[in-house]
């Protein structure tokens, strides 16, 4: 069995082999007043999705803290989380979806060794409005 530290360094290091920064976890408090809480391992990242060059490079990953309380009345079973830690990889600009998933592919089959016939994938649809 493996501890989260040994997931989460595997993580990280997965992603910067593939060219990405790893940059550190943003406080809970966020300086975005649309929000209470970092709630999001993107949160960090917000400015940067609106066009706002990035200090870190375009492909980056983290570990970021988050603190979630739209199902605080459930919290307490194996379900429901208050505060937890996100990994992520982000690009602002470098590559988008075939190229997160092709990555994601990899780290979770051919790094973690998970059996792809254990993995469950979802998605949804959505429509990008040009601005």
């Amino acid at each position: 069995m493996q501890d989260s530290k040994f997931l989460r360094d595997k993580f990280l290091d997965f992603f910067e082999k593939r060219g990405h920064k790893t940059v550190p976890s943003s406080s809970l408090i966020p300086s975005d007043p649309s929000v209470l809480f970092t709630t999001a391992g993107m949160q960090q990242f917000k400015e940067y999705y609106l066009r706002k060059p990035s200090p870190f490079g375009r492909n980056v990953c983290s570990c970021q803290k988050c603190f979630r309380t739209s199902d605080i009345e459930e919290v307490g079973d194996n379900r429901h989380l208050t505060f937890l830690e996100m990994l992520g990889n982000f690009s602002f600009g470098g590559y988008f979806k075939e190229e997160a998933i092709k990555l994601a592919l990899e780290f979770l089959i051919a790094n973690c060794k998970l059996p792809i016939y254990k993995l469950t994938f979802t998605y949804r649809r959505c429509q990008v409005l040009n601005q």
